[in-house]
C-alpha cells in the first residue's frame, strides 16, 4: 500500500509541475482568463450537482425525527419538506434575477467581451432546477403518504 501511495505522489508531483510550466513558461504568464473561466465552471458544476443531489434526494436534510415515523408519516413530512425547500429556493430565484438584472445594467464581462450575465445564467436555471426537483419530490411523497393499504 505504501508503495502505491508513493507511486501516486510522484504522479501527482509530475502533474502538477506540467501544468505550472505549460501555464507559466510556455504561455509567457498563463491564460490572463483562465482563473476567471475556472470559477465560472465551479459555479455551474456546483449548481448542476446540486440539481443532481435534489434529484435522488441527497441534498442536505435534517430528518432526525422523520426515522420515528411510520413510513406513510415519513412521506407526509418530506411533502413539507420539500415544498419548504422549493419555497426558499423560490426566494433565492426571485434574488438570482435581480441580481443578473443588475449586471446586465452593469454591462460588466468575464473576459474576451463575454458579457458576465451569461456565465451567470446558472444561478437563476440552477434555482429553477432545485424547485423543479423538490417539486416533483413533493408530488411523489404524496403519492405514497395517500396510497392505501398496509403501513410501509
Amino acid at each position: 500500500m505504501k508503495v502505491l501511495t508513493r507511486i501516486n505522489a510522484a504522479f501527482n508531483a509530475l502533474e502538477t509541475a506540467l501544468v505550472i510550466l505549460l501555464m507559466r513558461n510556455l504561455f509567457h504568464g498563463g491564460f490572463v482568463w483562465g482563473d476567471i473561466l475556472l470559477r465560472h465552471l465551479v459555479l455551474w458544476l456546483g449548481f448542476l450537482g446540486g440539481a443532481l443531489a435534489t434529484s435522488h434526494q441527497r441534498h442536505i436534510h435534517i430528518d432526525a425525527l422523520a426515522h420515528f415515523l411510520p413510513a406513510r408519516g415519513r412521506s407526509a413530512v418530506a411533502v413539507f419538506t420539500n415544498l419548504f425547500g422549493a419555497a426558499i429556493c423560490a426566494l433565492l430565484l426571485a434574488a438570482s434575477v435581480t441580481f443578473i438584472g443588475g449586471e446586465m445594467d452593469a454591462r460588466s464581462t468575464v473576459f474576451e467581451g463575454v458579457p458576465a450575465w451569461y456565465t451567470e445564467l446558472i444561478i437563476p436555471a440552477g434555482f429553477g432546477l432545485h424547485i423543479l426537483h423538490f417539486l416533483i419530490r413533493s408530488g411523489m411523497n404524496a403519492v405514497e403518504a395517500l396510497r392505501p393499504g398496509e403501513a410501509r
